[in-house]
């Protein structure tokens, strides 16, 4: 019986399994016919939706995007404008530019139904591993449909809508006429839409008329049209693409190898460019912002309306100065000047001017060298010496500017040289920074660090430093690349008390109906304390610290404004700069060549870029009203070297017999109090590590503390200075006056009837200069050769001898009368 239970319990609960199975599976299809019917219900939708290929009325109308000044009075540039476009037939394309096209963007069109499964699979691939809606994936057919029919968004919508319409696309037409629809329809920038256009455009003639090298370079535009300009700062980019696809054309067949070569080596000639655009430097730095964020085909037909940070009196003002520059910087060599200006207070961009000309395309004046890297030179320096103030030196911490050996490896040689080849000996920070000395900079580098200086720069926004294993202590020299719009940007943090803004230059976006998309809100962290903000102004700011180098009538010199400025030019004369700001707004004003090309001799910024940004602060604060700058506060450390000076002076007492250290037996009117002068290096003071702490107990352990050392003690002796400057206090103590060198005194004594005789025996180790008689504590009596003999009347209660040496060690003993009688 318990057996049959137990049977009648296990089917029991086999059975109980199979109904949970059943209604498990039940609620699967029920969701599965849910779904599917739900699909079905959105995909019958889109299908509705979708306009008819053959329809040209179903294609979407487009509105142009504007872009104004910061008053949105002054249109700067119409996005979209007049579209140039002029169709034509396969039969006026050459077939280079068909071939360029399928080898950039889709070398499997003649084999794919419209959609290319692969590659699909591919830019899900991405999308999944980057979080990120991704582009990638359509064929040319996908994108014809994209740009004719549907919106830029990036939705799954979308895709479907774009799939579902390629299919339909393929099976009306035949592949070479949708390859035609696509040449005659894709955005090729500046306004150029297919091919034909593109081909006026940028090289004035017919597509049929083309090269194999312009065919592969108007192939590279249509994926980043703004980016990949030949109008704009990425060329280079631009001919790599374009030096790609004729290695994909070679690759796949459709050129011979002398094709190839002939293509590579071939020098493209662009057209001029068009004008009709205001700001044309901040105008391609716009677009390209609006195209990485919103993407290139959306700010082409949504009609946004972009606020800009432009202050288009200052642009145009800042325009025709750097213009009227030309024969100014011709004289140097230069070919090419810029200029842009931040708001201190916001990091808004107010002008940019990229070059002299943007349409001397001969010349590359589209080059825009405010958004460029280039090598700033000394200009660097006040971001080294800010970090140096923050960890506790002070503007008047000397720094010795003497020849001196940089490197630590005796295989290899650093002497860095200041402009004018001369050494000026001890230093203060101020003057140092003011006259723009490099072997205190290079000091004052290696004391803060490679590494906060980078993470300082970074935190100041120059975002072109990053690799600590590609720069050295000529980091300080200007050895590494910058923005000009971006260290522009970094010394308005001087003027901003230590704040730093996020850089920008959109204020507002708006989309066609009027909404908001984009607004500009302030972004700012401290990044630099309020005294050393206002220490490094006040120090840039002070003509009578940079006049011993720079004269007293420079291109700094303002008389009824407060400007602080630094210059910087680089090796070579490579590049010329001048930095600085008011309370109001920052400038950079670069001068050079763009192919980096030296420019004459004795062409340092402060001559060449000085002048301009002289010209242009004097009118933009006419424009933009500037306050006085705020004087900081006079820093006092606890560690005195840090406050100024460089001798160290040590008062000791000393016997003036032995020149040794004065004791306890030294005699008084022997010691004399004298002062002992030495002159070190700063890391003899301070540990770099901790420089406000304690004096290292062993300096010689820093690695720079011997190349240091030598410079300074070279100096001081070739220029005879200060011949005194290597002394040192005695460090052994009397040892003539002491307890052993006494005289020791002995005695015999003779008595008559009135008189005593005592014989003196004096036992010495240095000669008796003196033997003395007192009696009853007068002295009656001296003697000064042997032998040392006294007659004494026997009226007296005590006698005394004392007996002094050459040195003035004595002793001296008592004869009482009870003694002798």
């Amino acid at each position: 019986m318990p057996k049959l239970k137990n049977y009648k319990y296990k089917n029991h609960k086999k059975r109980k399994k199979r109904s949970l199975l059943k209604k498990i599976s039940l609620f699967l299809f029920v969701i599965f016919i849910f779904f599917s019917t739900l699909t079905s219900y959105y995909l019958i939708n889109i299908i509705k939706e979708l306009p008819d290929p053959e329809s040209v009325s179903s294609i979407k109308r487009v509105q142009s995007t504007k872009i104004y000044d910061r008053t949105g009075k002054v249109l700067l540039y119409d996005i979209h404008g007049e579209e140039k476009r002029t169709v034509i037939t396969k039969d006026q394309m050459n077939q280079y530019i068909r071939d360029a096209t399928l080898a950039a963007e889709d070398d499997d069109f003649y084999l794919h139904k419209g959609i290319d499964f692969k590659a699909i699979l591919r830019a899900l691939f991405i999308d999944v591993t980057t979080l990120q809606a991704s582009q990638g994936g359509s064929t040319i057919t996908q994108q014809l449909v994209k740009n004719l029919f549907l919106t830029p968004e990036k939705t799954i919508t979308r895709k479907i809508k774009e799939a579902i319409l390629a299919i339909k696309i393929e099976q009306k037409y035949t592949k070479d006429q949708i390859l035609t629809f696509y040449l005659n329809q894709v955005p090729y920038g500046s306004n150029a839409y297919g091919i034909e256009a593109a081909a006026i455009t940028f090289f004035n003639k017919h597509a049929s008329d083309l090269t194999l090298a312009e065919s592969a370079l108007l192939a590279s535009l249509p994926k980043a049209p703004t980016y990949y300009s030949p109008y704009g700062n990425h060329k280079d980019d631009l001919m790599k693409r374009k030096d790609y696809i004729l290695k994909r054309m070679l690759k796949l067949g459709f050129i011979s190898q002398d094709e190839y070569n002939q293509a590579i080596n071939e020098t493209l000639v662009f057209s001029r460019e068009s004008r009709g655009i205001k700001a044309p430097h901040f105008i391609a730095y716009v677009r390209e912002y609006l195209e990485k964020k919103y993407g290139y085909d959306y700010i082409q037909k949504a009609g946004l309306k972009v606020y800009t940070t432009i202050n288009y009196n200052i642009q145009k003002t800042t325009e025709d100065i750097i213009q009227n520059s030309k024969d100014f910087i011709n004289k140097f060599k230069a070919s090419n000047a810029a200029a842009v200006i931040i708001d201190t207070k916001t990091g808004q961009i107010l002008a940019m001017v990229g070059s002299l000309d943007y349409f001397d395309i001969q010349n590359e004046g589209n080059f825009n060298v405010t958004t460029a890297k280039r090598q700033p030179g000394s200009a660097f320096k006040p971001f080294v010496y800010a970090d140096l103030l923050e960890k506790g030196f002070t503007k008047n911490t000397v720094l010795f500017d003497v020849e001196t050996e940089f490197s630590t490896n005796p295989k290899e040689s650093y002497k860095p040289k200041n402009y004018d080849g001369k050494f000026r000996g001890p230093v203060a920070v101020k003057y140092a920074l003011a006259q723009s000395l490099n072997i205190p900079a290079v000091k004052a580098l290696y004391i803060t660090g490679i590494d906060d200086v980078l993470k300082l720069v970074n935190d100041m926004g120059i975002s072109t430093i990053n690799n600590k294993n590609k720069v050295g202590l000529s980091l300080v020299l200007g050895g590494a690349e910058v923005k000009p719009v971006e260290i522009a940007n970094a010394f308005a943090i001087f003027a901003n008390d230590g704040i730093s803004n996020q850089l920008t230059s959109i204020l507002k976006i708006e989309d066609a109906n009027g909404n908001i998309i984009e607004e500009w809100q302030p972004k700012q962290k401290r990044v630099l304390s309020v005294n050393t903000a206002r220490t490094i102004t006040e120090i840039l700011s002070d003509n009578s610290l940079r006049a011993p180098v720079f004269g007293v009538n420079n291109a700094l010199k303002f008389d009824n404004l407060d400007v602080a400025a630094k210059t910087g030019t680089t090796q070579n004369f490579k590049d010329a700069w001048t930095v600085g700001y008011t309370t109001s707004f920052a400038l950079a004003v670069w001068v050079g060549n763009n192919n980096s090309k030296p420019m004459r001799d004795n062409s340092p910024g402060s001559l060449v870029a000085g002048p301009i940004f002289n010209k242009i602060v004097n009118k933009i604060a006419e424009i933009y009203p500037t306050e006085n700058f705020k004087k900081p506060k006079d820093v006092k450390r606890k560690k005195e070297r840090l406050n100024g000076g460089y001798i160290d002076v040590k008062k000791v007492k000393i016997d003036k017999i032995s020149g040794k250290l004065a004791t306890d037996k030294t005699p008084k009117e022997l010691i004399i109090e004298k002062e002992f002068r030495s002159v070190h290096n700063i890391l003899h003071y301070i540990d770099k590590n901790d420089i406000l702490g304690p004096e290292p107990k062993n300096p010689e352990s820093d690695p720079q503390y011997k190349n240091w050392e030598e410079g300074v003690i070279n100096w001081f002796q070739k220029n005879k200075t200060l011949p005194y400057f290597n002394e040192t206090p005695p460090t052994e103590y009397d040892d003539i006056h002491t307890d052993e060198n006494k005289p020791k005194i002995s005695t015999s004594i003779n008595t008559d009837e009135n008189n005593i005789t005592i014989n003196v025996n004096i036992q010495s180790k240095f000669p008796i200069e003196s033997v003395y008689l007192f009696k009853d504590g007068e002295q009656i009596a001296s003697d000064f050769t042997k032998p040392y003999t006294f007659k004494v009347k026997k009226s007296f209660s005590t006698i005394k001898i004392k007996a002094y040496d050459i040195y003035k060690n004595f002793n001296e003993i008592s004869i009482d009368r009870n003694s002798i009688y």
